[in-house]
């Protein structure tokens, strides 16, 4: 059976891993980047906590010696499917099982200044972005004798109140807090503020209202603002538009307020679901096809009863269906008969700052808080990364970190073109 997987992430990933070594199947995993990264923990690569390679991991290398297993690098373009072919941007594949896994990208909502503009979380060239651009503006803080500018230059905005806009915000006030003005001291008495807004009326809206309230308390100690019930319609001319009509100055827009899975060529319109999932039947088989699966942020099914609605775009949904759709692959060939997804949810977990998290626990239903869930939230990601090699770099940094309060990954690396203008403009 040739397999053949659209997408490389916790989904793609743990399906082929699965199929490792399963006589009868060859499987050819296709991914527009040549690696794998954990996206939980971009946001740390983003303010130079860590590097990329701490938390990535090239295909090739991973699939080494593994004789059934198969990276392509290119981009999907079309399938069709009545030839049971997939084109690529660079050649063509054919396939007895196809599986789209490509997660979900970048929602804007429509508002196209905001995605001309603002600075995304979603990818790991999007934390380069981030990182570079940072550091660029605080390097032009401060030169600048413009009170106004460097205010502008100062002030960051992060919209979305999930785990990754409260992750992100506390780390930019710990930053603020222990290495702002020791490694600049031109900005001594420049004000910094950071916004955390959401459109909502809380803080991480999936989890339990004690994380709501304890998140809420600990990120505002923190000195972060939060603006609750304030939707973001407009960004332009470094400006914030807010729907109450309040506006904030910022070259700084984090953008973490949504996503949307995408369209794929040679799929019909009526196989798409809300947010442009794929709806799948309870095996994740795309309604209408007999070969075609979707698994992952890309799919969406109303079979398990416990979430009529479809399941949560989240980490631990990929993992579980990726390693569902691979033993009910290995029940067909063997003739025996295939279980339908049931997503076991073990819980939600968000860190603020330094010895402060949040942890939900479904079954028994219990709430950690402070330290305690700080060190679960560690080990949860810790032990997620793909290799010993990440685990082992990943701990280092962390351990650096945490004792001196610092680290020494603040290079502006590859300026990308956003923010490749000279520091003399300021």
């Amino acid at each position: 059976m040739e397999i053949v997987i659209i997408g490389g992430g916790f989904a793609g990933m743990n399906l082929a891993k699965e199929l490792l070594n399963q006589d009868g199947v060859h499987v050819t995993l296709v991914d527009k980047n040549n690696y794998n990264f954990f996206p939980p923990l971009i946001y740390q690569v983003a303010t130079a906590y860590l590097e990329p390679s701490s938390i990535s991991y090239p295909f090739r290398k991973f699939f080494a010696g593994k004789k059934n297993l198969q990276f392509r690098l290119g981009e999907f373009i079309e399938v069709i499917p009545g030839d049971k072919k997939v084109i690529l941007s660079n050649g063509e594949l054919n396939y007895d099982k196809l599986i789209f896994a490509t997660g979900a990208e970048t929602s804007y909502f429509g508002m196209e200044n905001v995605k001309k503009n603002a600075i995304p979380m979603k990818t790991l060239n999007d934390a380069i972005v981030m990182r570079n651009t940072l550091l660029k503006n605080l390097e032009k803080a401060a030169i600048t004798k413009d009170i106004r500018k460097r205010r502008k230059l100062l002030t960051i905005v992060v919209a979305g109140g999930g785990p990754t806009g409260v992750e992100i915000s506390g780390m930019f006030a710990e930053m603020r807090k222990n290495i702002l003005l020791k490694e600049y001291p031109e900005l001594g008495t420049s004000a910094s503020n950071i916004y955390l807004v959401d459109g909502g009326p809380a803080l991480l809206a999936p989890m339990s209202k004690q994380s709501q309230d304890d998140t809420y308390k600990a990120i505002t100690e923190l000195g972060v603002i939060v603006k609750l019930n304030n939707n973001v319609v407009d960004y332009v001319d470094d400006t914030v538009h807010f729907a109450n009509g309040e506006t904030i100055q910022t070259k700084n827009l984090i953008w973490a307020a949504g996503v949307t899975a995408r369209e794929f060529k040679g799929i019909p319109a009526e196989s798409y679901g809300r947010g442009k999932r794929l709806k799948t039947d309870a095996f994740n088989k795309l309604e209408g096809f007999n070969n075609i699966y979707a698994i992952g942020d890309t799919c969406i099914q109303f079979n398990d009863e416990a979430f009529p609605h479809g399941h949560p775009q989240v980490a631990q949904v990929a993992i579980q269906q990726g390693i569902n759709l691979a033993k009910n692959t290995k029940a067909s060939l063997q003739g025996k008969p295939m279980v339908p997804f049931k997503y076991l949810d073990k819980g939600s977990m968000a860190i603020i700052g330094k010895n402060k998290a949040v942890v939900d626990l479904p079954k028994p239903e219990m709430h950690f808080k402070g330290f305690f869930a700080w060190i679960i939230w560690l080990f949860i990601h810790l032990i997620s990364l793909i290799t010993y090699r990440n685990k082992v770099k990943t701990f280092y940094n962390w351990m650096v970190a945490y004792f001196s309060k610092d680290n020494s990954l603040r290079m502006i690396i590859r300026p990308d073109k956003k923010a490749s203008k000279s520091v003399s403009e300021a």
